[in-house]
């Protein structure tokens, strides 16, 4: 699939690590760096959404989405692992829930826009989760760049893969686009509780904020890579 990222931000928190390990798969392990944690709360638009092979049928919507993620490995390699994805179409809730095994939920959102400003706003609607809301402001505050290999800013957002478990089936998808180009950014939050309805205890403000125009993303349907043995249902 591809498809396109618009007017989306970053904003990196530091986790306490034990917190983290009881809310993830035990298939998977937690990345850190330099001994720390992360996860990020991912507001954004897509556009430009076609499928390989299928050039005709082209979902042209634009709609709005809005993640939280946190870094993990499989068997060394490392990739993203997402809590939450909220979007306000609900065809793409279901093709994605179906086809991609990922955990995404319908919210009723708006955003809107006054110069570099993006005001999103999302409210969760979909009762197979806890209730979830975001509303906040933010705009790149900087010059565009791109990460140095090594730095926190690049460990967070190159990050190539995609893992999600579905019964007892470690699943992996391929995410390819060229390298983030990111603004440093400012934002206001006047509520951002989605961490909190998946168990996180977020600090009071974001570590680390990064803006990004406009990215070409593809994404491949999600394989099967491992076996997942739950020790926390069975005991073990």
């Amino acid at each position: 699939m591809g498809q396109t990222w618009n007017d989306l931000l970053f904003a990196h928190y530091p986790v306490d690590t034990h917190e983290l390990r009881q809310l993830l798969p035990d298939c998977l392990q937690i990345d850190t760096y330099q001994g720390q944690a992360w996860v990020s709360v991912v507001p954004f638009e897509m556009s430009d959404i076609h499928f390989r092979g299928l050039s005709a049928i082209k979902y042209k919507k634009r709609f709005s989405e809005l993640n939280v993620r946190t870094y993990v490995t499989f068997n060394g390699e490392p990739g993203i692992y997402f809590f939450s994805l909220d979007a306000n179409s609900p065809l793409a809730v279901q093709l994605a829930n179906l086809s991609y095994a990922l955990p995404y939920l319908h919210a009723d959102m708006e955003v809107s826009s006054t110069g570099d400003r993006i005001h999103f706003k999302s409210s969760r609607k979909d009762r197979r989760a806890e209730p979830g809301e975001f509303d906040g402001l933010y705009a790149p505050s900087g010059e565009p760049f791109q990460t140095e290999k090594g730095s926190l800013s690049h460990w967070l957002t190159e990050r190539y893969a995609l893992f999600t478990v579905k019964r007892n089936k470690v699943l992996k998808g391929a995410i390819f686009h060229e390298q983030w180009t990111l603004q440093e950014a400012e934002a206001a939050f006047r509520i951002n509780d989605v961490a909190e309805s998946a168990g996180i205890t977020l600090p009071s403000e974001p570590a680390l904020l990064h803006f990004a125009k406009r990215l070409k993303v593809r994404v491949w349907p999600p394989e099967q890579i491992g076996i997942f043995h739950d020790e926390k249902r069975s005991g073990t």
